[in-house]
């Protein structure tokens, strides 16, 4: 396997390259690294997000549905 170390300014390593060839390869032998990829949502699913979010923000000005004050949003980040 040829990976390449990623390095900062002052040489310290901070990741590492792995040619993609490579990285299917792993992915097929280990199953669990799929989940580990990160993939960029849809305009679809950004959109749907929204709405729920709007809908959810609707619910709490109503009283219907309890919110959580913005350092306990902040935490669960």
């Amino acid at each position: 396997m040829k990976l390449q170390v990623i390095q900062d300014g002052k040489g310290k390593p901070t990741g590492v390259y792995i040619p993609i060839n490579e990285w299917k390869a792993l992915k097929k032998q280990y199953k669990e690294l799929e989940e580990l990829e990160y993939e960029e949502p849809t305009k679809e699913q950004i959109l749907e997000g929204i709405k729920e979010a709007v809908k959810e923000v609707n619910l709490i000005r109503a009283g219907k549905l309890k919110g959580i004050n913005a350092k306990d949003l902040l935490n669960e980040l």
